[in-house]
């Protein structure tokens, strides 16, 4: 999703030039011309790149209760990060244009598996 999304082109047209991506400095002292995977997902320096991650890379499943306690601190943390540079609304709305999409995707591949296993018992 980064390398087809906005951050990902920017990061690909512009990662060889130095005054863009100046590798030589220290995360936290960079002033890149767009977000890295690290600058999202290593946040002061946390090593743990699932606490930064987004809501979904540790629910297991796209029909999770997203109004659970840790995924509420997990989309704050995300806003927190987003809001370098975006509003807090634009990053909440992002979040829930995700949660309809990783809902639709969840129901895709379900049916996707259904047919896949229909398929198979009929000998095919």
């Amino acid at each position: 999703a980064y390398d087809v999304g906005l951050h990902g082109v920017v990061y690909q047209v512009n990662k060889w030039d130095p005054k863009q991506f100046d590798w030589t400095k220290k995360l936290a002292d960079a002033d890149y011309v767009g977000p890295t995977c690290q600058y999202c997902h290593m946040r002061g320096g946390h090593h743990n790149v699932q606490r930064f991650g987004t809501v979904y890379t540790s629910m297991g499943m796209s029909m999770a209760d997203r109004g659970a306690p840790i995924w509420n601190e997990k989309r704050d943390r995300w806003v927190s990060v987003c809001d370098d540079c975006h509003s807090p609304r634009f990053a909440r709305e992002l979040l829930q244009a995700l949660d309809e999409a990783v809902k639709d995707a969840g129901l895709k591949y379900r049916e996707t598996f259904k047919v896949a296993e229909d398929l198979i018992l009929d000998g095919v």
